[in-house]
C-alpha cells in the first residue's frame, strides 16, 4: 500500500468501526453505513491483545481479508492493529494503515519492526498511549518510530488507568492541547475505551472535538449486544448516525470538517 494521509488541515478524521471484524456481513453492514454516511476509513480489530486467553482473539488473516474486500467495495481506507511482528507484513498486504495498541506502547521491538517496515511507503501509524504511560513516555517511545523512517504518525489518547471506576478508563482530553503544544503530531482520541458504555460516549467524543482533536475512533456494531469483545461500549449504527450529526454541527463551530 502506497503513502496516505493520515490527516488534512482542518478536518478530523473519523475511524469507526467495530471492536472486533467478527464476519464479512457484519462489517460489510458497517462498511455500507459509513460510506452512506460519507465518512473515508474504517476500523477493526483482526488480531486482539486480550487481557483473557478465552477471549475472542479475533480471526486473523480471514479478518484482513475480509477488511479489503469490504474497504474495496465502498472505497473506504483501512485500520487495524498489530500485535506480533510475524504479522505486520501480512497486515501491511491488507490494509491502509496500522495500530499500535495501549498494550504495545513500550513494546520497542515491534515498533522498531514496524518502523522499518513502513519506512518506504510511509504507510500511516495511529501510536496509543499506554493505559499508565506519561506524556513524556508517549512521545518518546514514538521515537521508535520516527528515528527509523516512519513520520507518518498520529498519536491516539485512549484513557489511562485511574482509581476511578465509574468509567473504563479516565480519559485525559488534557492531552489533546498538550500534544499539541509539545510536538507536531496529530492526536486522535479514542473514546470508546474510556467510556466503557455507550450512554457516555457522544459527551466524550464532543469534549474531544472542542478540545481540538485532529481524529476521532468510535467502535460501532450492527448488533451491540452480540458482539464478540467490548459489546457495552459499541454504539449501534443508528446511534452513530444521530451523534456524527451532533459532531458535525460542533465541529463545523470550531472551522472544522468531519471526514
Amino acid at each position: 500500500m502506497s503513502y496516505i494521509p493520515f490527516h488534512e488541515p482542518n478536518t478530523i478524521t473519523m475511524l469507526a468501526g467495530p471492536c472486533s471484524v467478527e464476519s464479512l456481513g457484519q462489517f460489510d453492514e458497517v462498511g455500507s453505513a459509513l460510506k452512506e454516511l460519507g465518512l473515508t476509513w474504517i476500523r477493526g480489530g483482526t488480531f486482539k491483545p486480550r487481557s483473557s486467553p478465552y477471549s475472542f482473539q479475533g480471526l486473523g488473516e480471514e479478518g484482513l481479508k475480509i477488511m479489503a474486500e469490504v474497504g474495496a467495495t465502498y472505497g473506504l481506507k483501512t485500520l487495524t492493529e498489530v500485535v506480533d511482528t510475524a504479522h505486520i507484513d501480512m497486515a501491511m498486504s491488507y490494509v491502509n494503515a496500522l495500530q499500535t495498541g495501549t498494550r504495545n506502547m513500550s513494546n520497542f521491538e515491534l515498533l522498531k519492526a514496524i518502523a522499518l517496515a513502513t519506512a518506504t511507503n510511509q504507510m500511516p501509524v495511529l501510536f496509543k498511549r499506554g493505559m499508565a504511560a506519561t506524556i513524556d513516555e508517549w512521545l518518546s517511545a514514538v521515537e521508535y518510530l520516527i528515528t527509523r523512517g516512519n513520520p507518518n504518525i498520529m498519536l491516539c489518547e485512549r484513557g489511562l488507568r485511574t482509581f476511578e471506576t465509574a468509567t473504563r478508563f479516565t480519559l485525559d482530553i488534557s492531552a489533546v492541547p498538550v500534544i499539541h503544544k509539545r510536538s507536531l503530531f496529530p492526536i486522535c482520541v479514542d473514546v470508546s475505551h474510556p467510556a466503557g458504555q455507550v450512554d457516555l460516549i457522544p459527551s466524550l467524543a464532543k469534549a474531544a472535538v472542542a478540545a481540538g482533536c485532529d481524529a476521532l475512533m468510535i467502535e460501532v456494531h450492527p448488533n451491540p449486544s452480540q458482539a464478540k469483545s467490548d459489546a457495552s461500549q459499541q454504539l449501534t449504527i443508528p446511534e452513530f448516525s444521530e451523534l456524527l450529526l451532533e459532531l458535525h454541527a460542533l465541529a463545523a463551530a470550531v472551522g472544522k470538517t468531519i471526514v
